[in-house]
This record gives structure tokens, sequence and C-alpha cells, in this order.
């Protein structure tokens, strides 16, 4: 059976040459001195650099503008959060005894440092090329089904603008459970919508955050 590190590896599609390097990036300050903020430090330059640049070559007519907007959009602490919980990074990271018994795991701002510290640790270990293999993997779907019209725009006000075009019903989110202690909270949603097979699921923090979660997700359901 596999460990939850050898998973995380196999859904980056990428293996340490050190894996020392992957285990610090995957500690949290909470443990000691030797955590992964360093390494967070360089994955969100490494991150910003390389959207940046994707961003630049897919949107030549956009403007300085637009383009900060898009890269603010993708490299945002809830995407990142997103990606770790879709990598299941929360079973791979190494918390104290507080953040654990806290439920730091599910923590939006701790999944996404996690997130930025492996870019960083995938930078120093196998180069610039690996890192940038690795973020254009992570962000395939995204950055196909991002644009500069939409740059501002909330996944919510994004799915319904995309159903009023087709002339479709707007869509219908209903609040599923709401688990955790009050200061710890995760909310779940379904998101139903005509071009859907199946109802879409999304979580947050807030309900707000969980029905953006499922508009996100069925946006990119349906535009595809």
């Amino acid at each position: 059976m596999l460990s939850p590190q050898e998973k995380l590896c196999q859904a980056l599609a990428y293996k340490f040459n050190d894996t020392q390097l992957l285990a610090q990036a995957l500690t949290h300050r909470s443990i000691g001195s030797k955590n992964n903020e360093r390494l967070e430090f360089l994955g969100d330059a490494v991150l910003g650099c390389i959207i940046a640049d994707e961003l630049f070559h897919r949107f030549p007519a956009a403007t300085e503008g637009e383009l900060t907007r898009l890269r603010a959009s993708l490299v945002k602490g809830d995407t990142l959060a997103i990606i770790g919980r879709e990598l299941n990074l929360g079973d791979c990271l190494i918390l104290g005894s507080g953040e654990l018994k806290s439920g730091g795991f599910r923590r939006d701002s701790i999944l996404a440092c996690g997130v930025e510290a492996i870019l960083g640790a995938v930078y120093i270990d196998g180069g610039f090329e690996a890192s940038k293999g690795l973020i254009l993997r992570l962000y395939k779907q995204r950055l196909e089904t991002v644009s500069p019209e939409a740059a501002d725009k909330d996944p919510k006000t994004r799915l319904q603008e995309l159903l009023q075009s087709r002339k479709q019903a707007l869509p219908v989110y209903e609040l599923v459970t709401v688990e955790g202690e009050s200061h710890d909270q995760i909310f779940r949603v379904i998101c139903r919508a005509e071009g859907l097979a199946e109802v879409v699921r999304g979580k947050g923090s807030s309900r707000r955050k969980a029905e953006q979660d499922a508009a996100r997700k069925a946006y990119r359901a349906i535009a595809n």
C-alpha cells in the first residue's frame, strides 16, 4: 500500500531526488524552526513567474492590468487551497499537536502554503523546467478556462452568465452539511445546473466559499 507521500508524488507526477526536500515542504511551522516557510517563499515567486509567462503568451492582446488580474486570480490563496485539496495534501502535512487538534490539515491558509512549499521544493530538486512542468500540469484546466474578460468575475457570476448566454435556467445551490467546531467549520453545498450530468459538490470555510467552489467546478464541467 502506498504511503500518503507516495500518493502525493503520483498526483504531482513528479519523483523527488531528495525526499528530505519533500518532507520539509510538508512540515508546518507549528513543528519547529525547520519548516516549510522558506520553501513557501520560493514557491510563491516561482509560481508567479511561470503563471505570468504563460498568460503573457496565451493572451497577446491582453493589457497589463488584465494580465495582472488574471495572475492574481490564479495564484491567490483560495485557488492554491483548492489545488491542495485536489492533491489530498491534508493527508500528508506534518503539523504540531495544536494544529492537528484544531483541524489545521483542512485550513485554507495551511493548504495554500503547503502547495507553494512543494513548488519551491520541486524548483530546488529538479530545476526551473521541472517546476514549470508541474505548475502547468496543476493549472492545465484553469488556464484553459480563464480569459481576460472574466478576470474580475467571481465563479458564481461566470457560471450564471454562461447559462444565461445559452438561455438556460440559473444554477441552484443547496447547503448540505456544516461540519466542525464554530471556529473551524467546513460548509458543504451542492450545485444543480443545466448541462451537468450530475450535481456538483463544493466546500469551503463559509457558505459563500463553498458555493463559489461548486460554481467553479460546474463552470469547468459545462464550459468544457
